[in-house]
């Protein structure tokens, strides 16, 4: 009788290790991908003219947003800036699709400020093609530069050979998409999840911070406090879209570029979600951003209005309080009820910033 169960165990222990085998070169090809989508993120050369790469305009220092903290980035053709701020990609990995919450009555989802991206992999793709950004003519070209490039061999090993240029560039995305779920752009380690787990105490005014945001200031409506079902963590937003208000950038250098690259509608109003979506109640309208590294990546809004995050705050709390900022750009759909008079003092903004600050990754915790 205990042949048979010898056997059986001789099967499972198999069938076990042909598991851990199977999970192992899975996690060897999907760390092989992440490493060639870094080297594709970093290449400086796949913009036309040659000089630009993804990480000029999502640096890793930065919290994946502009190198050089500008407004707006220029593109590879000097004199040419796109129309909005270069929004963090971190965590842009649990961004869900865009689609419309019946209950909510909302928008949820999408990359990009307004949206218009389904996935990681378009979202990657379009840079590459955009004439103020990194100004390749078409996929054809940038497929060119990939396959003179250094790490090519390393891309055709994973993916296998193929003479199709619209495959090769869809390998070239996928990769691209992989590093942005890498834990090097998907972290969280700042402090307020070494809070989470018991390894950081906060300081007074962090806590008085977080108390604000929670309730007064009004943050956590949008910027929520549940843990993301695929995350396990707080991503600090709702992936929603909203109109805060935000001035027209007259400083904005979009502004002053020519007609033919022009982003803009006539009178020089951003449209977001609503240009993408058509409908006019929409207008004005951008995605709600992660502040987790909201400490690295000013300037602030999609047109990169707010040079500090003391300028936002401040905002936030009394927009519509007297006349200390200009007018909306989009007037029409601007969300009047949870920021705009919030009756913060300094102390009580200063306390919300601290409290922000505690986003900011690459925290180390002191060991006891």
């Amino acid at each position: 009788m205990k042949r048979p169960m010898l056997i059986s165990i001789f099967f499972c222990s198999g069938f076990v290790c042909g598991l851990l085998s199977c999970n192992s070169n899975e996690d060897s090809l999907q760390n092989r991908k992440i490493a060639l989508g870094k080297r594709i993120f970093q290449d400086t050369t796949l913009s036309e003219p040659v000089g630009q790469a993804c990480a000029t305009c999502h640096t890793i220092t930065k919290g994946f947003a502009d190198r050089e903290s500008r407004m707006v980035s220029e593109g590879a053709v000097r004199g040419l800036y796109s129309q909005r701020n270069a929004m963090t990609v971190c965590y842009s990995a649990y961004v869900p699709p865009l689609s419309f919450d019946n209950d909510e009555g909302t928008y949820v989802g999408g990359l990009f400020w307004d949206g218009r991206s389904v996935s990681l992999q378009s979202q990657a793709g379009e840079p590459f093609l955009n004439p103020v950004e990194m100004g390749n003519p078409d996929t054809c070209f940038v497929v060119e530069k990939i396959c003179h490039a250094p790490y090519y061999a390393e891309l055709i090993k994973i993916y296998g050979k193929t003479s199709n240029k619209d495959s090769l560039y869809t390998y070239i995305t996928d990769a691209l998409a992989a590093y942005q779920q890498s834990d090097e752009v998907n972290p969280f380690s700042s402090k307020y999840d070494a809070w989470e787990d018991g390894k950081y105490t906060f300081t007074d005014s962090e806590c008085r911070g977080m108390e604000l945001f929670k309730d007064k200031a009004m943050c956590a409506e949008c910027h929520i406090l549940d843990k993301d079902e695929r995350a396990g963590r707080v991503l600090f937003t709702d992936h929603t879209y909203d109109n805060l208000g935000i001035p027209r950038n007259l400083e904005n250098p979009h502004l002053r570029i020519p007609a033919d690259y022009f982003l803009l509608t006539p009178d020089s109003v951003d449209l977001g979600l609503g240009s993408v979506v058509g409908r006019e109640e929409e207008n004005g309208k951008f995605r709600v951003p992660t502040l987790r590294n909201i400490a690295l990546t000013a300037p602030y809004g999609h047109n990169g209005y707010f040079k500090t995050l003391e300028e936002i705050v401040h905002f936030y709390n009394v927009r519509d309080v007297g006349n200390e900022f200009p007018p909306a750009e989009y007037p029409a759909t601007i969300n009047r009820d949870e920021l705009g008079n919030l009756s913060l003092t300094s102390e009580e903004e200063a306390d919300l910033i601290a409290f922000m600050k505690t986003l900011t990754d690459d925290f180390k915790p002191v060991q006891k």
